[in-house]
């Protein structure tokens, strides 16, 4: 095993990495841009370094500075967590270059997975199902027309470059392809720096069900079973569970066994998601996601397994812990994604200061955050404030505990997703596992008026601006180095004896 880690990112992933590689003895290196230079990532690291200013393209994303980091700290392997540089092949390049272990898999299978017209192609030679569409990106419109009246209306335009529901359209009708193609290609080239789109048949109403798998350098591969991600806004994920409430025995053991390989196809080393479309008893190759997912709790809550620790293992060298049969399903679990957005004002994104914090507790219930009191919510990044996690002896019980967990959580001073929530817990639908990733969209009465504690608001606000103040204080100029970071000499700006401090 490695001794020290560079954690290239911010937020709650980042504070799980750490809390995952302290547990194994790993020095821990944190990186931040300056509006995180007192976020808790940053505080519960061993060691911290200023990576740039707010934009992510000068500091979270900025791979040169990132390695200068690395070198200056000594540390022996870079974990990207998710989002930001995590599935990009040329990082992964450049951190092995540099001498250093990448926490994830091979360049070239993040490539290989990454280009989505060429991935489908690697999953039917896998003998991996996918949605009937183009094997190769499409060239112009009329091309487009013709595709799409060879597949059958309705159809789905796509990113080839990446995904995430950036540069997507659903088309119903022949007169609507040239348009749809159009913006398709215009967001696809600002959002990956590549505007080619392919097509695929859209399926109405399908489930969006995707499975953790595991592989090693050793040539073993298992999968930790599936996840439902049905409940989505606009692509994204709002609440996970697993298992999955559609699936049969026999089904979960089919698409398990594709997952696996699709696994195989492409060597794959570390943890990844193998997305499937559900509908009518069939199942689609979606795509793979060559990183740990942000729902991955929900996975460790049912099998027991620590994922981060698997991550560090198999980086290390390490052959997988389980074998296939030794991996447990216990019980139910659910992901609720707590975001700093209006959800009653068509999902605007939200600003503030974060006054009151309270987190949940008590059986079963699991809250990984990358906020604390104090901690300014700007634009600059995801909305993901953290994850509520509720598991239980089935999912009657799951239900139960997220509900009682998302009333015991309050965030002052900023708007967030908790509300929307909490009415999805509640509703009939839900209850009787009645999914589809058109959910939101078929239950308008879950956005009816939210009336706001105006007070309650205000004080926190209030509380939060003043916590603020006290962290910009306290935080550390330049870097921050501590073995023990819970002291209260840890940092510079701590009190002296002398009376300097």
């Amino acid at each position: 095993m490695f001794e020290s880690v560079l954690v290239a990112n911010r937020g709650e992933i980042a504070l799980r990495v750490i809390r995952g590689a302290r547990e194994l003895g790993i020095r821990t290196v944190a990186v931040f841009s300056e509006p995180d230079r007192a976020a808790p990532h940053v505080l519960h690291a061993d060691e911290a370094y200023p990576i740039g200013p707010a934009r992510a393209a000068e500091s979270y994303l900025n791979i040169a500075a990132l390695l200068a980091v690395a070198r200056a700290a000594d540390a022996e392997a870079v974990h990207p967590g998710y989002g930001f540089l995590a599935e990009r092949a040329d990082f992964a390049e450049a951190v092995a270059g540099a001498g250093l272990v990448f926490v994830g898999p091979a360049p070239a299978t993040i490539r290989a997975m990454g280009e989505k017209t060429g991935a489908r192609r690697r999953m039917e030679a896998a003998g991996v199902p996918v949605v009937p569409g183009t094997a190769t990106p499409l060239i112009s419109a009329r091309e487009a027309r013709r595709e799409a009246e060879s597949l059958g209306f309705p159809v789905m335009l796509k990113a080839a470059a990446g995904g995430g529901g950036k540069g997507m359209r659903v088309i119903r009708r022949a007169e609507d392809v040239t348009g749809a193609y159009e913006g398709a290609v215009r967001e696809a080239g600002a959002s990956f720096g590549d505007g080619s789109v392919y097509m695929e048949r859209f399926l109405e109403r399908p489930r969006h069900v995707e499975v953790q798998i595991f592989g090693d350098g050793h040539g073993n591969a298992v999968h930790l079973f599936e996840r439902e991600c049905s409940i989505q806004r606009r692509h994204q994920k709002l609440v996970e569970e697993a298992p999955s409430v559609l699936l049969s025995p026999a089904e979960r053991r089919s698409m398990g066994e594709a997952a696996v390989r699709a696994a195989r196809a492409v060597d794959y080393v570390g943890a990844g998601t193998v997305e499937f479309l559900y509908r009518d008893g069939e199942f689609f190759f979606l795509e793979m996601n060559t990183r740990l997912q942000v729902e991955h709790p929900v996975t460790e809550m049912v099998t027991g397994v620590d994922l981060v620790e698997w991550q560090f293992r198999v980086a290390s060298g390490e052959a997988l812990p389980l074998r296939q049969r030794e991996i447990p399903l216990r019980g139910h679990s659910i992901e609720c994604r707590i975001t700093s957005e209006s959800p009653f004002d068509g999902f605007l994104p939200a600003t503030g200061l974060v006054g009151e914090l309270d987190v949940p507790g008590g059986p079963g219930v699991r809250w990984d955050g990358g906020i604390a009191r104090g901690t300014e919510i700007g634009l600059h990044y995801d909305p993901l404030l953290g994850k509520l996690v509720a598991h239980g002896a089935d999912r009657e019980v799951a239900v139960r505990r997220m509900r009682r967990a998302l009333k015991e959580l309050r965030i002052g001073g900023v708007s967030t997703s908790a509300p929307l929530l909490a009415r999805i817990m509640e509703e009939p639908d839900f209850l009787a596992g009645r999914l589809s990733t058109a959910y939101l969209e078929e239950h308008p009465e879950l956005f009816g008026a939210e009336v706001a504690d105006s007070g309650r608001e205000a004080l926190a606000a209030a509380a939060a601006l003043l916590e603020h103040e006290r962290r910009k204080r306290r935080a550390a100029p330049r870097i921050r180095r501590a073995a023990r970071p819970f002291s209260p000499w840890a940092g510079s700006a701590a009190p002296r004896l002398d009376g300097r401090g």
